[in-house]
């Protein structure tokens, strides 16, 4: 790549309201911590509870059911008295996910980590009574096995310190390598990490994993290795190096930490990730053939009032179907229905949509679990339209000088 024409602009226009969500995210934070030594116990007694009485479950995704009890707004303790099919769906909204990046955060260079993001399946793996178990972002069981982490296997030589310890890691199961990349630290032997900032959980990640032996080998007491993965500063530097140097998995876009946000459930836009052809090989959506659509295409919710809605809490409504259309499509609340973007595309005022011109082409997959978020949507309608461009990230990070005495080459193979 051609070093950066200092001539062009700085710093790339605003197109959606993401900056000032993530400052009230960082306000809630502060405001509204929560209980996460409780959520923590919980989410290890539900992982083992679950594992108790199933068997281990198939790795597609469960077939979506609208008419199950709603037990989103539930709290801990609501919580940890649902059984089977509604205590997995609880448990998949333990995770939290990055929003996409629409718009460059103001001072990526000081308060944001980037690494890239291993291609792979997105896990919970919890290590507790002798065993450990991971859990995909569905809430199923992935895998039962093994495992050098604190107390995650019945032998004298991994188990230390107290036998009610656990630890939760958030990773993602490299298939290649069949490796279990560790992305974030929930907690570790016991403690907490939920309201501490990123900044601390990955120092913790880097100093309190290599002690355990996870690392090591796969053997007969540490079925699948673990390993880390590399974590920048935001500036030139870090960005050339989480986009473009060598790792031992495939990449599949730059994630990137806000350094002071908490570790929250859901999707938040103190995490975004970001995609291009030479960092992802899944950069736009494809459809059931794998092929790029020449539209478009979302996957909205269906409300009690015809509203069609992201998954985003709160919703963004995208439109409303008509009632009688509605009636003669045999189509219910809860649905999760497909549609394409229309010539008109998406109106945006303020950051926020105004309108969308939407074409119904039928309900979605089965094995959908939720609707699109309206970041991904956005992305993906950006990427169509005005790609956010490694260019821009770089230009953000630096000023004119800088950029003319760190001019940044990247090998552009993929």
């Amino acid at each position: 790549m051609a070093p950066h024409d200092l001539r062009r602009p700085f710093k790339r226009p605003l197109i959606s309201d993401q900056e000032r969500r993530r400052q009230q995210s960082l306000l809630r934070q502060a405001q509204n911590r929560l209980d996460a030594q409780h959520h923590a116990r919980f989410l290890v007694s539900t992982a083992f509870s679950l594992s108790s009485s199933q068997t281990p479950e198939p790795e597609t995704e469960p077939i979506h059911e609208p008419e199950s009890h709603q037990n989103d707004e539930l709290d801990v303790l609501e919580a940890s008295k649902l059984k089977g099919a509604e205590a997995r769906k609880w448990f998949a909204k333990q995770l939290m996910h990055p929003e996409w990046m629409i718009d460059i955060p103001e001072n990526l260079t000081n308060d944001w980590f980037v690494l890239a993001r291993p291609s792979g399946k997105r896990c919970f793996v919890v290590s507790s009574n002798g065993t450990t178990i991971s859990r995909l972002r569905n809430g199923s069981i992935l895998h039962r096995f093994p495992s050098k982490l604190p107390n995650g296997a019945r032998t004298k030589d991994v188990n230390s310190g107290s036998s009610n310890s656990y630890s939760i890691l958030d990773c993602i199961f490299h298939e290649q390598d069949q490796t279990y990349y560790v992305i974030d630290m929930v907690c570790w032997r016991g403690y907490s990490l939920y309201d501490c900032t990123s900044e601390f959980r990955f120092f913790w990640v880097n100093s309190k994993l290599a002690e355990t032996g996870a690392f090591d080998p796969p053997s007969y007491y540490h079925k699948y290795s673990f390993s880390l993965v590399p974590v920048y500063g935001c500036d030139q530097s870090g960005l050339c190096s989480a986009y473009s140097a060598p790792v031992p998995y495939v990449k599949d876009g730059l994630l990137f930490y806000n350094k002071h946000a908490h570790y929250q459930a859901g999707i938040t836009p103190l995490a975004l990730v970001w995609k291009d052809e030479n960092c992802s090989q899944y950069v736009m959506d494809t459809d059931s053939k794998g092929q790029v659509p020449n539209q478009q295409q979302v996957v909205l919710e269906l409300q009690e009032d015809g509203k069609l809605t992201t998954c985003d809490d709160p919703p963004v409504v995208f439109g409303c179907l008509d009632g009688s259309f509605i009636q003669q499509s045999d189509l219910h609340s809860g649905y999760l229905l497909r549609f394409a973007i229309g010539e008109e595309g998406l109106v945006l005022v303020g950051g926020k949509l105004e309108k969308a011109d939407l074409q119904y082409l039928g309900k979605a997959n089965r094995a959908r679990a939720s609707a699109d978020s309206f970041s991904k949507v956005m992305f993906q309608y950006s990427v169509r339209h005005s790609p956010l461009k490694l260019d821009d990230l770089l230009g953000s990070v630096s000023s004119p000088v800088d950029q003319e005495s760190k001019a940044c080459d990247i090998e552009m193979d993929g």
